[in-house]
C-alpha cells in the first residue's frame, strides 16, 4: 500500500511536465486522456486493494520519508518566494507578509526547533478511501472534460486571449497530487505543504485569463487561502511548543483524553479556521465566487474534487473533536448561516455559473454544519452531502460551460425552452439540478438526516438556530432550483440549432449523469459497507440514520422520477403529434409567442423569473453576512485562545 500511495501523489506531479511542454494540441490531447485513465485506474486500484485487504486503518511513513520531509521544506520556501514576487510585481505587498509568516515560522521550527516523537506521517483508512474515489474518477473526468473545452475556448470564443492551454492542463494534474498527498497525511507539516499547493494552484487558474478582473479575483483567493495556511502553521507551531507532535491524529487523541481541556482545543480551532477559509465559508465565500471569471474546468474542478472538498475533508477529520465545545459551536453556526445567506444570494443571480457558486458555498455551508455537531448521524450526513455533491456540482459546470460555449451565454434568462433546442445538454443539465434538491437523490436525504441530527443536539441555543438554518435554506434552495429548471422545460422562441459540444465533453457529462443513478441505487450499499465502517472508526459507534422502509420508499420515488418519463418517451417517440396553441386568455395572436394587447396590437410574450435583488441581492446580504459572520468567528477564537493561554 505504501508504494500504491506514494505513486498516486507522485505520478500526477510528474505527468504534469507532458502537457506543459507538448505544444501540439492531439499530441497533448493523447497524453491528458492517457494520464487521467491512469489516474482514475490507479486511484480506483488502490482504493480497492485497502479495502480488500481489510479495510483497516493504515499509518506508515512513506518510503525515503527524509527525503519527501526535505522536499516538503524546499517546496514550502519555493512557493513562498513565488507569492512574494508575484505579489511585489501586481503590487499586493500584504499577500507576501502572510506567506513569509505562513511558511518561515513553521521552517524555523521543523529545522532549529526542539525534538518531536517520530510517528507515521501517512494514513489511509475510509474517509481517505472515499477522498481518493471522488478525486480520482470525478475530478481525471474533468480532466478530459477541459481538452474539449478549453480547444473551443480558445479557437471559437476567444481568440483575442493567449493560448496558454499547456499551462492549465499541467495545472489540473498538480492539483490532483496535491490533493490525493493532502487527503493521505497525517502530519501537519506534510498538509500544510500540499495544502498550499492547492492555493497557489487555483490562483494561477483562477489568473488564466491575466485580465485585470482575473488578477484581482486570483489575489482574493490567494490571500484568503494563506490566510487558512497560517492557521495551518499556527497549529504546528503549538504542537512543536505545547504538545510534542505535530500530527493531527495525536490532536484528537489528546482532545479524546481531556475533551475539558481548552489548551487541547487551541490546535483544533485553528485548523477548523483554516479549514472554513478553504470550503469558503462567510466571511471567506469571496474568493469563490471571483473564480468564475476562470475557464468552466477550473470552476468544475475547484468546486467539486479538489479546492474546496479539502476544507471539508479536514472539517470531517476534526467532528469527533468538535462534538459540544467551543470550536463545534463555531463551526456549526457559521456553515448554517453561510447555508441558508448563500441560498438567498442564489435566488438573486440569473447568471449559471454564479447561481452555481453560490449553491456550492450554500452545500458547503450544511457539510460544514454537520461536522460541527460532531455526531454519527451528522458525519453520515456530512459524508453523503460530500458524495454527491461532487458529483452533481463537477455534472453542473461541466453542462453550463458546454451551453456557455453553445450558446454565448450562460444566463438562466437565455436557456428558455433548453430542452427543445439542445436536448442531450438539457436533460444533464435536469439531472445535475434534480440531484441538487429532489427526492430521492442524496442531497435531499442528507438534510433530512442532518436535520434530525441538529434536533437531537446537546446545545439548545446551537439546536434551534441549525433547525431555522436548514428548514429556510432548504426553502430558499428549492426556489432557486426550480425556476431554473422550469426555463429549462419551458416553451422556446428559437428552433434546434447546432450543438457544438465536444464528444469527450458528453462522455464526461453522461458519465457523471450516469454515476448520479448508481449512487442512489447503491445507497442502501454505500451506507453498509462504507460509511458504517467510517463511523466506528471515528466515533466507535454505528448509527442508523435511513431504515429499510425509506430505502423502498427512496426506490420507489426512482422509479417515478426516471422510468416513467423514459417510458413515455420511448412510447410516444414515433407517434404523430399535434401542435396545439397554447391558451392565453382568448388573446392567442396564432403563436405560442405572441398575444393580443388590450389596444388590440400583437406583442411578443417575454417569460421572466422572479429575482427579487432588492431583498434577497449582495447589496443586502453580503456585507451583512461578512460582518455578523466576522463577528462569531471572532469572539470564538478570542474564547478559546484566551482560555488556552
Amino acid at each position: 500500500m505504501e508504494a500504491l500511495v506514494t505513486a498516486l501523489i507522485c505520478l500526477p506531479f510528474l505527468w504534469a511536465i507532458f502537457p506543459a511542454v507538448i505544444h501540439n494540441s492531439k499530441c497533448r490531447a493523447f497524453f491528458v486522456y492517457l494520464g487521467c485513465g491512469i489516474i482514475m485506474v490507479l486511484s480506483v486500484y488502490t482504493a480497492v486493494q485497502w479495502y480488500l485487504s481489510g479495510g483497516q486503518p493504515l499509518n506508515f511513513s512513506l518510503p525515503y520519508q527524509e527525503t519527501f520531509d526535505h522536499v516538503y521544506l524546499a517546496g514550502d520556501i519555493f512557493l513562498m518566494c513565488l507569492i512574494i514576487y508575484l505579489s511585489f510585481k501586481y503590487k499586493k505587498y500584504i499577500i507576501s507578509v502572510l506567506a513569509v509568516v505562513g511558511t518561515l515560522v513553521p521552517a524555523f521550527l521543523e529545522v532549529w526547533g526542539p525534538e518531536i516523537k517520530e510517528v507515521p506521517t501517512m494514513r489511509f483508512d475510509w474517509l481517505t478511501f472515499v477522498m481518493v474515489i471522488i478525486i480520482g474518477v470525478v475530478g481525471t473526468l474533468i480532466g478530459i472534460y477541459a481538452v474539449g473545452y478549453m480547444h473551443g475556448y480558445h479557437i471559437h470564443h476567444h481568440k483575442e486571449l493567449k493560448d496558454r492551454r499547456s499551462f492549465f492542463l499541467a495545472m489540473v494534474f498538480v492539483f490532483y497530487g496535491a490533493m490525493f498527498g493532502l487527503v493521505s497525511s497525517a502530519s501537519l507539516t506534510s498538509m500544510y505543504f500540499f495544502w498550499e499547493i492547492t492555493s497557489v494552484t487555483s490562483f494561477l487558474l483562477i489568473g488564466y485569463t491575466r485580465t485585470q478582473e482575473a488578477i484581482d479575483n486570483s489575489f482574493r483567493a490567494l490571500w484568503m487561502n494563506l490566510l487558512g495556511g497560517c492557521g495551518i502553521a499556527t497549529a504546528i507551531t503549538v504542537g512543536y511548543l505545547w504538545f510534542d507532535t505535530v500530527n493531527l491524529f495525536e490532536f484528537l487523541r489528546l482532545v479524546k483524553i481531556s475533551p475539558d481541556s481548552v489548551k487541547c482545543l487551541l490546535p483544533i480551532i485553528v485548523l477548523a479556521f483554516a479549514a472554513l477559509t478553504k470550503s469558503a465559508q462567510f466571511p471567506f465565500s469571496g474568493w469563490l465566487l471571483g473564480a468564475m471569471v476562470a475557464p468552466t474546468p477550473s470552476s468544475a474542478l475547484l468546486h467539486s474534487a479538489t479546492m474546496v472538498k479539502a476544507g471539508v475533508y479536514l472539517l470531517i477529520r476534526l467532528s469527533p473533536a468538535m462534538a459540544d465545545n467551543y470550536v463545534g459551536n463555531m463551526v456549526a453556526l457559521i456553515g448554517g448561516f453561510t447555508f441558508l445567506v448563500s441560498s438567498c444570494l442564489a435566488i438573486s443571480a440569473s447568471d449559471g455559473k454564479k447561481v452555481l457558486a453560490y449553491s456550492t458555498i450554500s452545500n458547503l455551508g450544511l457539510i460544514v454544519a454537520c461536522t460541527g455537531c460532531g455526531y454519527e448521524e451528522t458525519l453520515w450526513a456530512a459524508l453523503f452531502l460530500v458524495i454527491f455533491h461532487a458529483v452533481s456540482k463537477s455534472m453542473l459546470f461541466q453542462c453550463v460551460g458546454a451551453i456557455e460555449n453553445t450558446t454565448g451565454s450562460r444566463d438562466i434568462e437565455d436557456m428558455q425552452g433548453l430542452m427543445t433546442i439542445f436536448p442531450k445538454l438539457a436533460f444533464i443539465l435536469l439531472v445535475g439540478i434534480a440531484g441538487m434538491f429532489l427526492a430521492p437523490f442524496g442531497m435531499l436525504i442528507s438534510k433530512w438526516a442532518a436535520l434530525k441530527a441538529f434536533i437531537d443536539t446537546h446545545s439548545a441555543y446551537v439546536s434551534t438556530l441549525m433547525i431555522v438554518f436548514i428548514c429556510f435554506g432548504s426553502a430558499t434552495t428549492m426556489f432557486y432550483w426550480t425556476k431554473w429548471m422550469s426555463k429549462i422545460i419551458g416553451v422556446s422562441p428559437r428552433e434546434q440549432s447546432r450543438d457544438l459540444t465536444k464528444k469527450n465533453e458528453y462522455i464526461s457529462m453522461f458519465f457523471h449523469a450516469i454515476m448520479m443513478v448508481a449512487l442512489i441505487l447503491g445507497f442502501p450499499w454505500l451506507s453498509k459497507t462504507i460509511l458504517k465502517p467510517l463511523s466506528k472508526e471515528m466515533f466507535g459507534a454505528v448509527e442508523q440514520v435511513i431504515s429499510y422502509e425509506n430505502i423502498i420508499i427512496m426506490i420507489v420515488l426512482l422509479v417515478g422520477v426516471f422510468v416513467v418519463p423514459i417510458v413515455n418517451f420511448i412510447g410516444t417517440k414515433n407517434k404523430k403529434a399535434r401542435t396545439v396553441l397554447t391558451y392565453m386568455g382568448g388573446a392567442n395572436a396564432g403563436d405560442n409567442m405572441s398575444f393580443i394587447s388590450a389596444t388590440g396590437e400583437p406583442k411578443e410574450m417575454h417569460i421572466a423569473n422572479f429575482y427579487m435583488q432588492d431583498v434577497m441581492g449582495e447589496k443586502s446580504l453580503f456585507k451583512p453576512a461578512i460582518v455578523v459572520s466576522s463577528f462569531i468567528i471572532i469572539v470564538y477564537l478570542i474564547i478559546v485562545i484566551g482560555g488556552a493561554f
